[in-house]
């Protein structure tokens, strides 16, 4: 049986090009594609974010609702993105990504309208948030579409030993696109327009993201990826896929030593992945944790910068900081994903630990620091841990299903992303206006909670 083990292994590895394809039937054009499309909504967020407490404050309303607004988008993209995943099994990942990405451009330029119409007057501040929230739902509700496709869409193509690096590609294009955001909004805030700019570029550029996709990726369904050999165990038996299994710390240091069912010809037919499977229970578990805790250090910052920098009442003028910090802050998780990952070869495990790590230590210069430069260094340490963090989840949860189930486990890692957001954000806020040490006490504690969670596992198997 080691033997078996031994050849399969050795069969998967060396399909792994690196030099041009991440995994066979993955050429680097396709990758693009995949990469602009989470790139685009990622830029398209960060950006809203970067301008979200100065429109608030404009429209006379309080921070907390302000995080509220965000709360139905997130609870239906909890909700809905394991559905989405699960037609995409059957009508092909292309098809959800073209409904996200749609949806994306919709919402956003609806969010657009409806705070353009409180900021000129046309209606008031409270009912612009409560348009904005309900433009926002179609995010939430088909914008979850395209996320889960696009994470399986890579898994179901990529070899074992270089899925953590494919999927941190992937997930780069987050950090990238968190990067882009802030930097581009303040060029985004032109005459006749004002803090609504950034709703109208990015809502083009979706559209133009949208067009090359339809265009250029081709069309896919798990019966013709099955035919033509996509998956990255297609030149193994079913008796060598169904017999193979994996020990603790083989190829990546997250596996459970659970049996692998990789088999191209399941893709389709697979039982319904449940959230409180064995194999994904402690990986979902340190997803909620960290979710929330990365949630709420987003949902504070900008209002922490209004108030340590001075700016309640030039709100105009706290795009710029807020932007410059959400930038270091995501260059810092192009830093972890680009370049630790793959220079220290991090497994999923040690990728988290080591992630949660450094947030343990980067929220004292953001709770402490009175001046930018402390908090733009806190944050900025923070979100190199978060950008190990969330590979390490992702690829921790992939790797402990079978191939079949990589469509159903991309839904379920998009549901614990988007439960993040749903009261987190505005918890944090209301936490940071009553009683500010609290949040970085709910903060910490979320994230020593993760790292008890592996400590603890892997002490019990010594």
């Amino acid at each position: 049986m080691n033997g078996t083990r031994a050849q399969d292994t050795a069969t998967t590895d060396d399909r792994i090009d690196p030099a041009g394809e991440i995994a066979s039937g993955l050429p680097g054009g396709r990758m693009a594609l995949l990469f602009a499309v989470m790139l685009i909504t990622a830029a398209g967020n960060t950006a809203m974010q970067s301008v979200m407490p100065s429109i608030g404050t404009h429209l006379g309303i309080a921070d907390v609702w302000v995080s509220l607004a965000y709360s139905w988008s997130a609870l239906l993209w909890m909700l809905l993105a394991p559905f989405w995943a699960r037609r995409s099994d059957r009508l092909g990942r292309k098809a959800m990504m073209s409904l996200g990405l749609a949806a994306f451009a919709l919402s956003f330029a609806l969010c657009g309208a409806a705070l353009l119409a409180g900021l000129k007057g046309m209606v008031g501040g409270m009912t612009a948030i409560i348009l904005f929230a309900l433009a926002r739902s179609l995010y939430g509700g088909f914008g979850s579409a395209a996320p889960p496709a696009v994470q399986a869409y890579v898994a179901s193509r990529t070899g074992r030993a270089e899925r953590t690096k494919a999927l941190s590609l992937i997930a780069s294009s987050f950090g990238l696109g968190t990067a882009l955001g802030p930097a581009l909004a303040p060029l985004l805030i032109v005459p006749g327009v004002g803090l609504i700019g950034p709703f109208i570029g990015f809502t083009l550029g979706a559209v133009a993201v949208l067009v090359i996709m339809r265009m250029r990726l081709p069309d896919d369904t798990p019966a013709i990826d099955a035919v033509e050999g996509h998956g990255p165990d297609h030149d193994t038996t079913p008796s060598q896929r169904a017999g193979r299994t994996r020990p603790f710390g083989e190829q990546g240091d997250g596996w459970h030593g659970q049996a692998e069912t990789d088999d191209a010809s399941d893709t389709g037919a697979t039982d319904r992945l449940r959230w409180g499977d064995p194999r994904i229970r402690q990986w979902l578990l340190a997803g909620v944790l960290g979710g929330q805790a990365q949630s709420i250090l987003l949902g504070v910052i900008g209002f922490l910068l209004l108030d340590r920098l001075g700016l309640r009442h030039q709100p105009d003028a706290a795009a710029g900081p807020i932007g410059l910090v959400l930038m270091c802050g995501a260059i810092a998780m192009l830093l972890a994903q680009w370049g630790l990952i793959p220079m220290l070869s991090l497994g999923p495990r040690m990728s988290t630990l080591l992630g949660m790590g450094l947030v343990v230590v980067g929220v004292l210069p953001v709770a402490l620091g009175n001046n930018l430069h402390a908090i733009a260094t806190g944050f900025a340490i923070c979100s190199v841990g978060f950008g190990l963090f969330r590979p390490g989840f992702t690829s921790g949860t992939s790797l402990a299903v079978s191939l079949g189930e990589q469509g159903q486990a991309a839904g379920i890692v998009a549901a614990v992303n988007g439960s993040a957001y749903i009261v987190s954000p505005a918890i944090g806020v209301w936490l940071y206006n009553h009683s500010p040490w609290m949040v970085w006490f709910v903060i910490e504690a979320l994230v020593i909670s993760v790292l008890l969670l592996f400590l603890a596992d892997r002490k019990s198997r010594a």
